[in-house]
């Protein structure tokens, strides 16, 4: 599989590293894996008492990147803003299994988008390009596929079906489970982080993942 991403994307101010990482254990939970989770929640906590989320830079970027493909403010925030909200609201992240906990941990540490799908249900290559308006999209969590509207960026497959929308929405067909082995992460900043912010992100993610579910990571594309 290639991660293979449009030049005119790019240039809106879209930072996308593509990882995969495959064979993945995301089965075996460890007391060495529950400290970290716990702790690293804990720390999280602690580190956003006081924080302004409406002064944060790197959320705004995601902001203007939507404004600039004509993506409504108010209903679409970025997925790491939800995720900050989250862990503020509650104390704590909701547990998903443990890929999609490391990589909301990790979105809520540094702010930037992450998101992991499923590479034996993807078909073919994965591409990060505007929208055409025919393209297929069934959000996670629902049956029936939603309208798409063209000239968004979104990550898409061979067959033309989305897998993820902006950086906000990702999709029943290659959502993670239990039983997933091999995934691609998408590690997404904005013209409010550096490449080599995104970078050191996308690296701290293969080294958190083969650490607590094994797998062998590697880094798909450059900036």
């Amino acid at each position: 599989m290639e991660f293979i991403t449009q030049q005119e994307v790019r240039d809106l101010g879209v930072k996308c590293i593509g990882v995969e990482i495959d064979g993945v254990d995301n089965q075996t939970i460890t007391p060495e894996y529950l400290e970290f989770r716990k702790s690293a929640i804990e720390s999280l906590y602690n580190q956003y008492q006081g924080y302004d989320i409406k002064h944060d830079d790197i959320i705004e970027g995601f902001y203007q990147l939507h404004e600039k493909v004509h993506v409504k403010r108010r209903k679409n925030p970025p997925a790491s803003e939800n995720l900050v909200k989250l862990l503020l609201k509650h104390g704590g992240l909701p547990s998903v299994n443990k890929i999609v906990d490391i990589y909301n941990i990790l979105s809520v540490k540094t702010k930037l988008s992450l998101g992991a799908h499923d590479i034996d249900h993807v078909t073919g290559n994965i591409h990060l390009r505007f929208t055409h308006g025919d393209e297929l999209f069934i959000p996670l969590g629902q049956s029936e596929p939603l309208p798409v509207q063209a000239n968004e960026y979104s990550y898409i497959d061979d067959d033309n079906e989305v897998i993820c929308r902006l950086e906000i929405r990702q999709v029943n067909k290659t959502k993670v489970t239990e039983e997933t082995k091999n995934i691609f992460f998408i590690v997404q900043g904005n013209e409010k982080t550096s490449n080599d912010y995104v970078l050191e992100v996308a690296e701290e993610l293969i080294a958190l993942v083969s650490k607590y579910a094994s797998g062998t990571g590697k880094i798909l594309n450059t900036l």
